[in-house]
């Protein structure tokens, strides 16, 4: 079957009854699972997609470059636009929907109630980008009241992003079963992104500093331990210019204290030339 490619709510709307979404699924399965990107698809993106369509009858991906998301100076108008590619990748996957609207469909111009994410975003990637976690969350909630999907699929290299969905959905009562997918790393350890086309030879191995760094972390056996060897690690590399490294409580990514036990998430972020790039490990104390 064709990839069904719909670009306002009334396409999506007929989208949705072509694929008889609504009628019987099969047994053990949802009728509809949502991956949701903004495009420039790699290998990553194809595992989030397999692992819906092991949920779910029919898997719809979201392409759209949310402006809500970014800030002042960042990325938004150079960020990676491969349409045409991306359907190609989507095709092969055996996605049934593409879902792919235009930011004026999105927003209304006088857009005035969206989602906050409370104290639990201003920390760690929200006190980098103020206003990130809000625009992230806002965006997955209409893709959710669009879409109507049962299952929603998110990779776990953007931890904090999972964290905050999973409590919005918690927290509003959605009746959305949200997965994670593990990240998608490449032979040398880099975890895949969309960004990572950004980087030059060159800043592409100095950026190989972020994924050590958590593995050295990883290796330790205390809280202390595992940020002073990853520390140890990202200043070897002088042209990785580090803004966080944390060891979180993966549930609240508050700071543990050297008495945590259980899971803890290792999150590093940091700019390479002009690329910033995020990854992370969970750790079992």
């Amino acid at each position: 079957m064709d990839v069904i490619v719909a670009g306002d709510r009334a396409e999506l709307a007929e989208a949705r009854r072509a694929l008889g979404i609504g009628g019987p699924a099969s047994p053990g399965k949802a009728a509809l699972a949502l991956v949701p990107t903004m495009g420039a698809l790699h290998e990553g993106h194809r595992s989030l997609m397999r692992l819906a369509g092991e949920h779910a009858e029919h898997v719809a991906v979201s392409i759209f470059v949310n402006p809500l998301q970014f800030g002042p100076g960042e990325d938004f108008s150079r960020y990676p636009r491969t349409f045409d590619d991306d359907l190609e990748v989507c095709a092969a996957e055996g996605v049934s929907m593409v879902f792919a609207p235009a930011a004026e469909d999105m927003y209304l111009p006088d857009r005035q109630v969206g989602v906050s994410a409370g104290k639990m975003g201003a920390v760690v990637e929200g006190a980098f980008r103020p206003g990130h976690l809000d625009g992230v969350l806002t965006v997955v909630l209409k893709l959710f009241n669009l879409v109507r999907p049962d299952v929603a699929v998110f990779g776990q290299k953007d931890a904090q992003q999972l964290a905050m969905i999973r409590r919005m959905v918690a927290d509003l009562d959605l009746p959305i079963s949200v997965v994670g997918a593990p990240t998608i790393r490449e032979a040398d350890g880099l975890a895949l992104s969309s960004r990572n086309r950004y980087l030059s030879p060159q800043d592409r191995q100095a950026a190989l500093a972020l994924s050590r760094a958590l593995f050295a972390g990883a290796g330790q056996r205390t809280p202390g331990e595992i940020r002073r060897v990853a520390r140890a690690v990202l200043a070897e590399e002088p042209s990785v210019a580090v803004d966080y490294l944390v060891l979180v409580d993966p549930a609240t990514f508050a700071e543990v204290g050297e008495g945590h036990t259980g899971e803890a998430i290792l999150a590093v972020a940091a700019r390479v030339g002009s690329t910033r790039l995020i990854d992370n490990v969970t750790i079992g104390l």
